[in-house]
């Protein structure tokens, strides 16, 4: 019973094989860096025990398919760079376990999920260089796990959640290039383990909040 399937950094084609959601006992599927096209296949929800899905640089198009939420083991969802569009299924928040979950450059649209807030134990969200609208949710809010979140290179509108101050264990909050209004959150001058923050190209008003020098 195979456990491990990496095929990471050569240069193959093609579509990735529907008979890939038989393999019942895969824990770790990597195919990154490759040429791979066409769209991600519904049979890998098959994959129950799947704690890491890699398909990361390659030629992926469509849209994520709301089946993989149900990989209820999955820890690390690595799509970056490929040509996927459509939304990011809201049922991605029934993965309980994930840690890492990398979306960016891609072609992904419309809002993003308030479900996505269910990821307690999320430490990383990568979601830059997409085409992503829409309000930051105020629910990411009780990511109380995340320390890394990256929204920027969107289209991303309405104000910066206050809620996002309760992320205690946050070090870099980048939400660069959108179109973010309003004034900064006096309550970010509670995230004492920041080390970037990064608002740069918005439509921000207002004072600088006298919260953020208080950062160490």
């Amino acid at each position: 019973n195979v456990e491990t399937f990496t095929v990471e950094r050569n240069a193959m084609t093609g579509t990735i094989p529907t008979s890939i959601g038989s393999m019942g006992a895969l824990k770790v599927l990597n195919l990154g860096s490759n040429q791979f096209s066409g769209g991600i296949p519904v049979s890998l929800q098959n994959l129950t025990n799947l704690t890491a899905l890699s398909l990361f640089r390659n030629k992926l198009t469509g849209s994520i398919p709301a089946e993989l939420g149900s990989l209820s083991n999955l820890e690390y969802l690595n799509l970056f760079s490929n040509q996927l569009t459509g939304v990011i299924p809201a049922s991605i928040g029934n993965l309980s376990k994930l840690k890492k979950l990398m979306l960016y450059i891609n072609g992904l649209e419309g809002s993003m999920p308030s479900e996505l807030g269910n990821l307690l134990s999320l430490e990383e969200l990568h979601f830059e260089r997409n085409a992503i609208t829409g309000s930051i949710p105020i629910s990411f809010g009780n990511l109380s796990s995340l320390q890394y979140l990256n929204l920027g290179n969107n289209s991303l509108s309405g104000s910066i959640p206050k809620e996002l101050g309760n992320l205690s264990n946050l070090t870099k909050l980048y939400l660069f290039w959108n179109k973010l209004e309003g004034e900064i959150p006096l309550e970010l001058g509670n995230l004492t383990k920041i080390e970037v923050l990064s608002f740069t190209r918005n439509l921000l008003t207002g004072v600088i909040p006298a919260s953020i020098g208080q950062l160490p």
